[in-house]
């Protein structure tokens, strides 16, 4: 009797279990669903924007695109025309102002001209500091040297662009573009240093100081996961401190150094308020040489917005967006090429690390 109740009450107690389990397992895979459900979300959230964004700005574009034709992509000159004129032009079924005309070129070829000029000095500055950071300065300095390039990341772009307005423009000018013109004045790009020191060549020095926090600390991480005994197995092989540098550590890090280079181009594309203030804001040509001014296709959308909506005809603000459609193109497909740049340096992988040595 005993037994049999002790049996029971054993019984008993494992249907309880079982049944305890059971709601446990439920509210479980219920809370999967909604934390698989909710990550879902968040990962469509960003594909989503990008293309509510890019659906936007395309819808906003077509008159202009519809208007000008290939000649948006070739023509030189981009005015608003007459906005206050009664009379309209009628071209391909749009009307716009009288005397509009809307050519992207001189804006395209300004926004790639500099972001590649600045990338070109980022770039081997950023690696080259970090590398000496990490490689030959201290462990107990790193910390506080390191606060430099996070303070460079902080300052806001306008600082950037009064900086160069006030200082490093007139500077530049004064001292620097004379010998560089008597040095390299055999290649027609270096002669004849016009202005005060706005124009390509210094926007792209300033961007270039902008960009270098953002390459620099992602290589420093990148730099820091190089396997120390394969750098202690190149020294102990006898190799220098540079020739391990350059037969380990770069190797193992080189696509790091692209996806960041990467980054870096896609801050330089954008940037607009340090270019339109150093530029020299030139809307209808082609920079004469290096030191000449330009614009770029951000910094003219700011410049140009405030007039844009002065227009009853819609037509400049359909081409403003115009000019953020062909950035947003420029975009994505300097990304989309950098990432094919990366992939065929890894043999297909995707990661953003090197195979090692």
């Amino acid at each position: 009797m005993i037994t049999s109740e002790g049996g029971a009450g054993q019984s008993a107690g494992s249907a309880g279990s079982q049944a305890r389990r059971a709601v446990r397992d439920r509210d479980l895979t219920r809370r999967d669903r909604l934390a698989r459900l909710g990550f879902l979300v968040a990962a469509l959230v960003p594909s989503g924007m990008l293309l509510f964004l890019a659906a936007e700005i395309i819808r906003e574009a077509i008159p202009a695109f519809t208007f000008s034709g290939w000649g948006f992509f070739t023509g030189q000159i981009f005015s608003f025309g007459q906005l206050y004129a009664p009379t309209l032009t009628h071209h391909n079924g749009v009307v716009a102002p009288h005397g509009a005309a809307y050519g992207a070129l001189p804006f395209m070829v300004g926004t790639l001209a500099c972001s590649v000029i600045a990338l070109a000095i980022a770039v081997p500055v950023s690696v080259g500091a970090v590398l000496a950071l990490t490689e030959r300065v201290p462990y107990r300095f790193q910390s506080g040297m390191s606060v430099f390039l996070e303070v460079l990341a902080g300052i806001p772009s306008v600082a950037y662009g009064l900086w160069g307005v006030l200082f490093f423009g007139p500077f530049m000018a004064a001292h620097v573009y004379p010998v560089l013109a008597s040095v390299l004045g055999f290649i027609p790009l270096f002669r004849a240093p016009v202005g005060f020191g706005e124009g390509l060549l210094t926007a792209s020095l300033v961007l270039a100081v902008m960009i270098v926090p953002i390459i620099a600390a992602t290589t420093r991480e990148l730099i820091r996961t190089v396997p120390i005994l394969a750098k202690e197995g190149a020294l102990a092989l006898g190799m220098t401190p540079y020739e391990t540098v350059k037969v380990v550590t770069l190797p193992y890090v080189r696509r790091g150094i692209l996806a960041a280079s990467l980054l870096g181009w896609a801050r330089a594309l954008g940037e607009t308020m340090a270019v339109l203030m150093i530029s020299g804001n030139l809307l209808d040509r082609l920079p004469v040489n290096i030191y000449g001014s330009f614009s770029t296709l951000a910094a003219s959308i700011v410049d140009l917005l405030d007039s844009a909506l002065t227009d009853a005809t819609g037509m400049a603000v359909h081409a403003l967006a115009a000019l953020g459609c062909v950035l947003l193109i420029i975009t994505i497909a300097t990304n989309l090429g950098g990432r094919l740049i990366i992939r065929r340096a890894s043999g297909g992988v995707p990661l953003p690390i090197g195979r090692g040595i």
